[in-house]
């Protein structure tokens, strides 16, 4: 008997054929979407951490450029920017989240990958400790690689950080 089933295993799902008691996979495993917070959720976890953020707009409509948001940031994310500051023992204020005006691409600011931390001197040392990997193309932002896999390109007045993991 010839029976499809869906197999849930961490964050993948694939099909299987189950052929006479043997399983043989017809597709590849998809990765599921990463899991998002909303604005109030992100804000109430980078506060208990002491995670500021500021906007040039006072405000944080994810429509509106001037806006610094939260909205559909990942988890992962809100993660890797609280264990930055707990590894660096930095001051970490937030000048860029999820609002519209940033470049796209898969690993944005709008899905939820990047935000913008404001430079310091304690940022700055910390940052640079990790692996210089080059200048990015089109700006020659400065990158650099944390130990976690994690990229902070350095872009005048901040770092844009993609997380791709919740570590620093």
């Amino acid at each position: 008997m010839n029976r499809r089933i869906a197999h849930r295993a961490g964050l993948a799902v694939s099909t299987a054929l189950v052929t006479g008691g043997l399983l043989a996979a017809t597709a590849p495993a998809a990765l599921a979407a990463p899991a998002k917070y909303s604005q109030s959720a992100a804000a109430g976890e980078l506060r208990k951490a002491g995670v500021t953020w500021t906007s040039s707009g006072g405000c944080s409509n994810r429509n509106n450029s001037k806006c610094t948001s939260f909205e559909q940031i990942n988890r992962t994310t809100v993660s890797g920017v609280i264990a930055f500051k707990r590894a660096s023992h930095c001051a970490v204020t937030i000048t860029g989240g999820t609002e519209r005006g940033h470049a796209g691409g898969t690993y944005s600011h709008w899905n939820g990958y990047k935000v913008d931390v404001r430079v310091t001197s304690c940022v700055d040392r910390f940052v640079t400790k990790f692996h210089y990997i080059g200048e990015r193309h089109g700006d020659r932002a400065r990158q650099y690689k944390s130990p976690a896999g994690n990229i902070y390109a350095r872009e005048g007045s901040h770092w844009d950080i993609t997380y791709y993991n919740g570590r620093a």
